[in-house]
């Protein structure tokens, strides 16, 4: 009963960074049509920057980690906001361009982490309590897992909120729907849209550090891992669909730390499987629109 509970739980904790990933992507996609290969890289610098600010103030103190996430947080979305603003704005429309564009973005930005702060993997300290566990039934679940599922409990609840009670967050719907009428209302929506890019790229960024606190590194590595999983996720759950990325996120980490520890570590082989099902099965994934 104790393993079960504790792969569920940190099931729900890698999931969580799964989301953090998945959210960006899902909402560029969904809301601008936009796949972007670069979001690897606003995670990794968003690591980096959270590692080097709390170095800088206290790495084992609360405020030197929360003062970290926030650097993290604000690189993730300036990187972002730069992406849309000088290479994905020229590019709408034109799928293949964007592809090559931000997965050429992605490789220089590992091939500059690489350069500034070497290939090996630096270990990072947090608060002493993200190193402890708490023991629920018998279960010891590290800390630093509960701390990853508020961060995307509340990430999900505040992309929601901007989309439907903010005014930009109507501009940016009115916009997906129908740009030419919104801009003869003399709105620009190019604004607007790169406010979407800043709020995916906060959330990566945001993911880069628990990332990095998750699994006690951070490395040029550390983006591209996660992008892959997260790419996973967002095709399971539908392509732009937000809650479907939510609910396949929880579904994918669930999959691999249950198959990793009862099937010989086949967890990710697992994962691939289902993705292979799920295209099969309902190419547009659990919770994506019919194409009109």
């Amino acid at each position: 009963m104790s393993t079960v509970l504790l792969l569920a739980i940190t099931g729900l904790g890698l999931g969580a960074l799964y989301f953090l990933v998945a959210s960006g992507l899902s909402l560029i996609y969904g809301l601008m049509g936009v796949l972007n290969f670069a979001h690897g890289a606003f995670l990794m610098f968003g690591g980096y920057a959270g590692y080097e600010v709390s170095r800088l103030i206290g790495a084992t103190t609360w405020p030197g980690f929360a003062v970290g996430a926030l650097a993290g947080v604000l690189t993730g979305a300036a990187i972002a906001a730069l992406t849309e603003l000088l290479l994905v704005r020229r590019l709408y429309e034109r799928h293949i361009e964007q592809v090559l564009v931000t997965v050429g973005l992605a490789l220089a930005l590992g091939a500059l982490a690489s350069g500034v702060w070497g290939t090996d993997a630096i270990i990072i300290t947090g608060p002493d309590w993200m190193s402890e566990v708490t023991v629920i039934l018998g279960a010891r679940v590290p800390n630093n897992r509960f701390l990853a599922i508020i961060a995307a409990v509340a990430v999900l609840a505040g992309i929601v909120l901007f989309l439907k009670f903010t005014r930009y967050g109507l501009i940016i719907r009115a916009g997906v729907e129908n740009r030419s009428m919104v801009t003869a209302l003399g709105i620009d929506v190019r604004k607007s849209f790169t406010l979407v890019f800043a709020v995916g790229g906060a959330a990566a960024g945001l993911g880069g550090v628990l990332a990095s606190q998750y699994y006690t590194i951070v490395s040029p590595h550390l983006g591209p891992s996660l992008l892959i999983f997260a790419f996973i996720v967002t095709v399971i759950g539908g392509l732009g669909s937000l809650t479907g990325a939510a609910i396949a996120s929880v579904l994918v980490a669930m999959l691999q730390q249950f198959v990793n520890y009862y099937v010989f570590g086949l967890g990710e082989f697992a994962v691939v499987l289902a993705l292979a099902l799920v295209l099969l099965i309902r190419p547009r994934g659990l919770m994506g629109r019919v194409a009109a």
